[in-house]
């Protein structure tokens, strides 16, 4: 399920790094964690949803793999994107 209008502004809004900014790997990383996470509070409820699940699992593998170039590319901002957003324990 897509996120509103209203939320995906705000959210790149807060993570984009210019002012025309929509695609950089933070955005994405911010925009996936939102997706996930509304998913997984879905899947609580419907348990045997598992097209959703599937959907789910590819959007995590997608959010690793961004990470794992924004650590290669710049640590600082991957550390600090990771803390804002509450990942990694």
């Amino acid at each position: 399920m897509p996120l509103e209008v209203q939320v995906t502004k705000e959210i790149i809004s807060n993570y984009a790094i210019h002012s025309d900014d929509v695609g950089s790997s933070e955005v994405q990383v911010a925009l996936l964690s939102r997706r996930i996470a509304d998913l997984t509070e879905h899947l609580k409820d419907h348990k045997k949803d598992f097209a959703s699940r599937r959907g789910m699992f590819k959007m995590v593998s997608r959010r690793r793999r961004l990470l794992r170039y924004l650590r290669g590319k710049n640590p600082v901002e991957y550390a600090t994107l990771v803390k804002s957003l509450g990942l990694r324990g």
